[in-house]
């Protein structure tokens, strides 16, 4: 399993729970702290499902499903402490594809998340990393690019895939250059400084087919996939 899975819960210890078992069943993941936020990562990372929870600060559930619906199909399984009928009603109503009330078993939900992907034909190979609007496979070293109904590829160098595929694991994360260097850099390569080099020549080559604000680097820190500078 390769899908995005993010998790819209602002209760620490219930999303570290559902990204741990997530994370072990082979899914990506990625975290949204609030509904706001939720509704951004949405639209930037086209994740292949979401976990949404009711209660949230800034945007609550409600919102942001209505708002998610009225512009994509992504599935969405609503987790929440309300176990009301009208509650469940209402949420299949706005366009939840399921439903689960907390407290829950971590086990079920993963098993939840596999059916629906399977229901929405979004069950993705092992071989193929989705972020957006790239897919990179990572059997053929080949990134794909579709937007605007077009599909080209990327050309890269092998150092740019390793590195491109390492970050598309986990978006959102923020590597340290050293973390990059020894993931993906070979031999004499294998400088701090050089990922500098290799990460500006990916960035340029995703502003020649117009995708922008891909890769961000954080101070003192690294770079990820998503987010802005």
């Amino acid at each position: 399993m390769n899908n995005l899975i993010l998790i819209a819960e602002d209760e620490q210890q219930i999303a570290d729970v559902l990204d741990a078992y997530l994370t072990r069943e082979g899914f990506r993941t990625v975290r949204a702290g609030d509904g706001h936020v939720a509704v951004e990562l949405q639209v930037t990372l086209k994740p292949d499902l979401m976990l949404l929870d009711i209660a949230m600060p800034r945007r609550d559930g409600w919102e942001v499903l209505a708002e998610v619906r009225r512009k994509t199909e992504t599935p969405i399984i609503v987790i929440t402490a309300l176990d009301k009928d009208i509650d469940r009603l209402q949420a299949l109503r706005i366009g939840a594809d399921d439903y689960i009330v907390k407290p829950f078993n971590p086990v079920e939900v993963v098993a939840r998340v596999k059916a629906v992907l399977r229901r929405a034909g979004l069950t993705s190979s092992s071989g193929i990393l989705r972020y957006g609007d790239i897919a990179v496979d990572l059997d053929s070293y080949l990134v794909k690019v579709e937007k605007n109904g077009q599909s080209r590829y990327l050309k890269l160098t092998l150092t740019e895939f390793r590195i491109l595929a390492h970050l598309a694991h986990q978006p959102m994360r923020v590597y340290s250059r050293s973390d990059i260097v020894d993931a993906c850099l070979l031999g004499g390569d294998a400088l701090d400084r050089t990922v500098d080099s290799h990460i500006s020549n990916l960035r340029k080559k995703f502003e020649q087919l117009d995708l922008y604000g891909l890769l961000s680097s954080v101070r003192g820190v690294g770079y990820r996939l998503g987010g802005t500078d």
